[in-house]
């Protein structure tokens, strides 16, 4: 479900008809307002928890970083030790810290995205919000001012209550629909098991072949 579906609900096509049949324009101008202020705090609120959990994430991601430099550290170790099979091991599990680190990077980018979209579609919510405002105040005063002109003359007030009216229509034409919608992503991966774990060996393999190398380079007399 799309965290911004409530944003493109709030200023539609039917708000024309809605205005047209409502008996107090400037109250519905009013709970349009609200509607708006509502959505503008519940979107915020998500934004702050986009944040946090990319905090968390952020966290996650440096811990499992120093996870498999203490993996590979180990490995070292064991080939000084002459215990390839805790080298190899180490190293598998210095794999699979590093997978979960990509898939963490990943959760991490699709965070960001989403806190970009909603940042902007936010930021639009605002524009909208401050427009409505200033419309809403100046037809306050065209109010009042047909109000004032009411008790000199009934024509007049006829014809300035129409006046109002078609402002006001002409105000809410200009109030553009508000869209925001968020893509959710997902990622989805199954190899045969089998094969999965032939690479995973074969991979290790090399690394520990490497490794070997490494080590004998060091080892030798300069």
């Amino acid at each position: 479900m799309s965290i911004f579906s409530r944003m493109a609900d709030i200023i539609n096509a039917n708000l024309n008809s809605l205005l047209d049949k409502a008996e107090d324009p400037e109250k519905m101008v009013r709970l349009i307002i609200q509607e708006m202020e509502d959505e503008l705090v519940r979107e915020r609120s998500n934004l702050a928890r986009f944040l946090a959990e990319k905090k968390d994430l952020l966290r996650q991601i440096e811990r499992h970083h120093e996870r498999v430099d203490e993996w590979q550290g180990k490995a070292e170790l064991a080939l000084t030790k002459q215990r390839e099979d805790l080298a190899r091991a180490a190293l598998l599990e210095k794999k699979k810290q590093s997978e979960l680190l990509t898939a963490l990077e990943q959760e991490c980018t699709l965070v960001e995205d989403s806190m970009n979209k909603l940042s902007d579609a936010i930021a639009k919510l605002e524009a909208k919000l401050a427009d409505a405002r200033t419309r809403q105040q100046a037809m306050q005063l065209r109010q009042q001012s047909a109000q004032s002109r009411i008790q000199v003359q009934e024509r007049v007030r006829r014809s300035e209550n129409q006046s109002a009216i078609d402002k006001f229509d002409r105000m809410e034409r200009k109030i553009d629909e508000l869209e925001a919608r968020a893509d959710l992503y997902s990622q989805s991966k199954g190899l045969d098991q089998e094969f999965a774990e032939l690479e995973v060996d074969d991979a290790i393999s090399k690394e520990l072949e490497r490794l070997k190398a490494k080590m004998h380079d060091n080892k030798e007399p300069q």
